[in-house]
Parts: structure tokens; C-alpha cells; sequence
């Protein structure tokens, strides 16, 4: 049956506008997701976690300061103390956490995966991971640099003696790319040993097979630190006097998840700001009972003064005391230092690690 000339047009109208609508709806998409690419999904990592009852992270087994697997089958270094922070956090426990081992070949398929909240492990901050991963960088919690270690009694003293020698250097990491630059720069021809892990490279150095191996030099202090008696012990080992590269350390987690990403980072901007004011574990009680300032007060979720307290808590989807919680159980930045990172030989005084009061990089924005 023919249609008639009035319901065809009325027809083309009703197409016309749907196509209209449909080319809105794909502008409005690109203009709320503020990018002009892909459209990147939001996801709501704070509540899963929150109805989880913990937070599943992601970290290193076998590096001292860091991320390190103890033989009673607990772990321990400054990664995993912030992992504990972010549970003190949410949950105001710091034991609410599961770790999981991520290697330097597996992490960012973990996270990506959905299979941790958190990848907190020595993970150096560059553009390509940062804007080809789909990871958005948190706040840095230590800034490092590649060096180069080898035996005490070596006669390599720079890495221009380095000539013909061959360097252990874990597989799959930024560390391969900084070695083959710096010794280029350096007209150094050498030979890499890519292995998987810390222990692999021990297990290699130990046998002769590499004359000296690379990675950050905060790895490689804790690695010294750790080095067999039987072989010598820490004192068997030196590192080389320069820095290849820069390696800013600190948590990592999915793109377009904004509550969770401004959990992460401001539970690590409070142990900064912590440590600038003075509130640590022994007097954090004290200092939320009567803060001397409203910065205290703002930090702590406390009345300053009689006015109500600040909503840095609960503008985070957090209980207004949960720094009270994370300074209490974890510590603050400096705390959490000299338990995990100090014991290895890397003094925070005089380096970047040191606060923005003492000539350093760590710093936190106000909390107001």
C-alpha cells in the first residue's frame, strides 16, 4: 500500500531529528569527559572497596624499604605502610588490606583488570604510563634515580669503566630504556642481562655472571642492605656515583576514577602535611582534643575555635576523623620514613625526600 505524500514527509522529519539528537548526545559525551579522544568510563572503585570491607593492593615482595615479603609471611616497607594508611582510611583499621604480589611485567595488567584497587610498588610516574596505561598517577612518595652498583672491591669507580662489562637489569621496566641512554650518552658499549626480579639479579651477580646490575637507587640500597653475610654482607657492595634518570615513586590507579584517585592522594597528602605541622602517632590525640591551629584542626577534622570542623573528610566519602585514624595507627610521612626507609642507609636529611621546610621535594597543598 502506498503512503501518503503527508506521513512520508512527516516520516523524514521524525529520521531527520533523531539524527539530530543522536549527534547532541555524542557531543555532549565529549564535552563532560573533557577529552577529545576516547571516552574514558568512570568507575566507582571508593564504594566497591567500602562494601568490600578492604582494599586489595598491589606490591613488591622482595625489595627492603619498600616492598618486602618477611619470612613470617607478612610484609613490610614504605609502599606497604601506605597501603595500611589507605585502610586506616577507609575502614579506621589499617589491617583491612590484601596484598598482591604484582611484578614488573604483571602490575599495570592487574590494575587494569580490575584485580587491585591500588598498585603501590616502586613505580616510576612517566608520560607514556601515565597517558598510554590508562593509570593516573597519585602523589609521589619518594623520589628516586637509577645508579649502578657493584662489587666493593671492584675496580669500576664510574660508570666509564664500565666498558665491555655486562649489567644485570630487571626485564620490563623503565630501568633497561635509562641504561642503554645513559651509556650511550656515555659511548660505553656493555652487554644487559635481563632477568625477572631482584632475586634473579642476586642469584646472577653472586655467580659472576654480570659485574654490576642497575635499578633505582633506592632498590639497590635495600638490596645492599639485605646482601648475604656469606658473601660478604652490605658492606661487599657500592654504588656508582651517578644518577641516570629521575624515578618519582608513588601509587597508581585507573583513569576516570575520580573519588577514588582523590582518596588515594589525599591520604598521602595527609602524612605530608602531618609531618609539617608537628601531629604524629604519639600526640595526634591530643592535638585533635584542643589543635593550637586551625591547619591542625583542618587536618584532623577538629573544632577549631568553636566553629564546626572542616569537610576534608566527608568531601572524600570518608568519616571527618580519618586522618585521626591513619596518623594514629600508620604515622605520619616522616614516621613511616624512618621505620621503612632509613634502616637501609638512605638518610632523609639533605635529600630530595627531606620536607619543603628542609630544602626537600615533599609537600603538601593546604588543606582549607
Amino acid at each position: 500500500m502506498r503512503l501518503s505524500r503527508l506521513m512520508m514527509m512527516m516520516l523524514a522529519m521524525l529520521a531527520i531529528g533523531m539524527i539530530a539528537a543522536a549527534c547532541s548526545s555524542d557531543e555532549d559525551e565529549e564535552v563532560d569527559s573533557g577529552d577529545a579522544g576516547e571516552v574514558v568510563a568512570s568507575s566507582d572503585t571508593l564504594k566497591t572497596v567500602l562494601d568490600r570491607g578492604k582494599v586489595i593492593v598491589g606490591v613488591k615482595d622482595s625489595q627492603p624499604g619498600f616492598g618486602n615479603l618477611n619470612p613470617d609471611g607478612t610484609f613490610a616497607g614504605q609502599d606497604v605502610e601506605y597501603a595500611h594508611a589507605i585502610a586506616a582510611a577507609l575502614f579506621g583499621d589499617k589491617s583491612k588490606v590484601e596484598f598482591v604480589v604484582a611484578s614488573a611485567a604483571t602490575r599495570f595488567e592487574l590494575l587494569s583488570a580490575e584485580e587491585i584497587d591500588v598498585l603501590i610498588r616502586t613505580t616510576t610516574w612517566t608520560s607514556s604510563r601515565d597517558i598510554d596505561l590508562s593509570s593516573s598517577f597519585t602523589a609521589t612518595t619518594f623520589y628516586d634515580g637509577q645508579g649502578i652498583i657493584v662489587n666493593a672491591d671492584s675496580a669500576i669507580n664510574s660508570i666509564n669503566d664500565l666498558e665491555g662489562a655486562t649489567i644485570c637489569v630487571t626485564t620490563g621496566t623503565t630501568t633497561e630504556v635509562n641504561l642503554a641512554n645513559g651509556l650511550a650518552a656515555a659511548g660505553v658499549n656493555y652487554t644487559a642481562l635481563t632477568l625477572a626480579g631482584d632475586a634473579e639479579i642476586n642469584e646472577a651477580f653472586i655467580a659472576g655472571r654480570c659485574e654490576a646490575w642497575t635499578g633505582d637507587k633506592g632498590n639497590l640500597a635495600g638490596q645492599r642492605s639485605s646482601f648475604p653475610a656469606a658473601e660478604g654482607g652490605p658492606e661487599s657492595l657500592r654504588v656508582l656515583p651517578e644518577t641516570l634518570s629521575k624515578e618519582p615513586l608513588g601509587p597508581v590507579v585507573r583513569d576516570g576514577d575520580t573519588d577514588w584517585y582523590d582518596v588515594v592522594q589525599w591520604v598521602v597528602f595527609g602524612t605530608m602535611a602531618a609531618d609539617e605541622l608537628g601531629v604524629n602517632s604519639g600526640n595526634v590525640v591530643a592535638m585533635a582534643a584542643n589543635p593550637p591551629t586551625k591547619d591542625i584542626a583542618n587536618l584532623l577534622g577538629a573544632s577549631f575555635g568553636g566553629a564546626e570542623p572542616s569537610n576534608f573528610g566527608t568531601s572524600l566519602g570518608l568519616s571527618p576523623t580519618f586522618m585521626q585514624s591513619v596518623i594514629g595507627q600508620v604515622g605520619n610521612y616522616d614516621e613511616i620514613y624512618e621505620r621503612t626507609i632509613a634502616p637501609i642507609g638512605l638518610a632523609r636529611e639533605g635529600s630530595l625526600n627531606a620536607s619543603w621546610l628542609d630544602g626537600g621535594l615533599i609537600y603538601s597543598p593546604p588543606i582549607k
